[in-house]
């Protein structure tokens, strides 16, 4: 049972306004605050004084407060913030377009490349983000490139021509020009507002090229289970994780990259990262955050899962429990698919072996997951098991390399589920899964996943397929967070030889 659009009550003034009043955190990154007496936009909990009723609009994007010709708060520092979950939780074209957006297709494509990905012309496509969301395409990319900045010039030491380019602007001038408009400051004087982190952190990642980043996120985060999820599925020389970190090579347009998530003393998450490119920086802390469901509502999940007194041991067992995304949706397929109907150790055994064997070498000796043109040329060569599934598999790579299947971030779910159904060798199961896991979809239920069904039974809750997906309509639009707490409350079984069922895998 799954949902294909879920969508939320959106707040009412009356209940944003109480959330300003109370400087609530758990806002923070999901709407703005403009107040026309001062001309200026906040996050919902800025310590400033709350203004009157009668002085204050709502944006749901910083682009639309700045459209509208409101300026960034120096003291909140509103772009400092989490992301918004309803870009995940939405499925219209605005949600697709704002992941999209994150992910650097503006940059990479232009505007013309954006609409084409949304089945709509650039025109069109001005209008619809305009009205929806107070902003065209240009202006909310160009609100991206100017977060990107912020976090650039208050979290590292890159010199200001660096951080412009890195973070997608076309010239240090137009960096310059929209730092000022948008904070009323030059990048010298935000840079100056930054505290100075301890340990010499950024010192020791700039001697080794990389870029260190503070991601920050809502409260409650079971980052322990994440980085536990990330280790049993990691593949050597492509990934490596620990208890607290989790690091990987990958592709990026401007070549290799690799990325570095680790948990800090103080419970932190820091990136560190390195690129061949610098407009590569921004689209891969966009997949950071992916991989982590760093832009989830952990309290509004906790909140409507423990309200089931079924749920409710489970959510107190483990607040903010997140859903791992991933880092490239091509390589979620293939892994999905090579995943399916074994367990996760057998899974990770047959991929480690397709990245050692087709992947690419990095500098460094790390590994690149193979491309999918070396998966449909050579994957059967190195592949075992039965030959349809093989050949499944390398179907699927081909697809992907010559585009007749396209598999992105911003696909529409529904239309996603149906052209990955209609390949042969994915059934309900992948397709789904790759939904969750691509799109970040939050409301997808497994019903056939054998450790899904274990740990419903576990939890009092009905454990086969048909009777849980009656009971899970109740979580709505929350049904990927129910996915994940039943496979953490499934028991842990002995590892056996054979298995025939669909497994929760890699």
């Amino acid at each position: 049972m799954t949902s294909s659009a879920p969508t939320a009550p959106a707040m009412t003034f009356a209940e944003r306004y109480r959330a300003i009043s109370a400087r609530d955190t758990r806002f923070d990154g999901q709407f703005v605050t403009a107040v026309r007496s001062t001309g200026i936009y906040c996050r919902p909990s800025c310590p400033a004084r709350t203004p009157k009723v009668a002085n204050v609009t709502f944006y749901p994007t910083s682009a639309a407060a700045h459209e509208a010709g409101y300026r960034a708060c120096k003291r909140c520092l509103p772009e400092a913030t989490p992301g918004s979950p309803a870009w995940n939780l939405r499925g219209d074209a605005a949600a697709r377009a704002m992941r999209l957006i994150a992910a650097g297709v503006v940059e990479q494509e232009g505007v013309g490349g954006l609409a084409n990905r949304l089945g709509y012309s650039p025109r069109h496509l001005t209008r619809l983000l305009t009205a929806e969301l107070g902003a065209g395409p240009l202006a909310l990319a160009r609100a991206h490139r100017a977060h990107t900045a912020r976090m650039l010039l208050v979290g590292t030491d890159m010199p200001i021509s660096e951080v412009a380019f890195s973070a997608g602007f076309a010239s240090i001038r137009q960096c310059n020009d929209t730092i000022r408009e948008v904070f009323e400051m030059t990048p010298g004087q935000l840079r100056a507002t930054r505290r100075r982190k301890a340990g010499g952190t950024e010192a020791d990642a700039a001697a080794q090229g990389a870029i260190e980043l503070l991601l920050p996120h809502r409260a409650p985060m079971d980052a322990a289970g994440v980085f536990a999820w990330m280790a049993a599925r990691a593949l050597p020389g492509v990934e490596h994780a620990t208890a607290t970190s989790f690091a990987r090579h990958l592709r990026m347009p401007g070549g290799p990259a690799q990325l570095e998530v680790r948990q800090d003393a103080e419970g932190r998450l820091r990136l560190r990262a390195r690129v061949s490119g610098l407009g590569d920086l921004a689209p891969l802390v966009a997949v950071a955050r992916r991989l982590f469901d760093l832009d989830a509502d952990p309290a509004g999940v906790d909140a409507a899962l423990s309200s089931h007194p079924e749920l409710s041991p489970l959510v107190a067992a483990i607040p903010g429990i997140r859903v791992p995304g991933s880092a490239d949706p091509h390589e979620m397929l293939i892994r999905a698919m090579v995943g399916q109907q074994i367990t996760v150790a057998a899974a990770r055994t047959a991929l480690t072996a397709l990245a050692e064997q087709l992947g690419e070498r990095t500098a460094d000796g790390g590994i690149l997951f193979p491309t999918m043109a070396a998966i449909a040329e050579h994957g059967a060569e190195v592949l075992r098991g039965p030959a349809a599934r093989i050949r499944a598999i390398t179907g699927a790579a081909a697809a992907l390399t010559d585009g007749s299947v396209v598999l992105t971030v911003g696909d529409d779910a529904v239309e996603q589920r149906t052209r990955l159904l209609a390949m042969p060798g994915i059934g309900p199961w992948t397709a789904d899964y790759v939904r969750m896991r691509v799109i970040g979809d939050p409301d997808v239920l497994l019903p056939g996943d054998v450790a899904v069904r274990a740990g419903a039974a576990a939890s009092g809750l009905p454990s086969g397929p048909r009777g849980l997906s009656a009971w899970a309509e109740r979580v709505a639009p929350w049904r990927s967070y129910l996915t994940a707490h039943l496979w953490r409350a499934a028991p842990v079984r002995a590892p056996r030889r054979r298995t025939t069922a669909n497994k929760e895998t890699s």
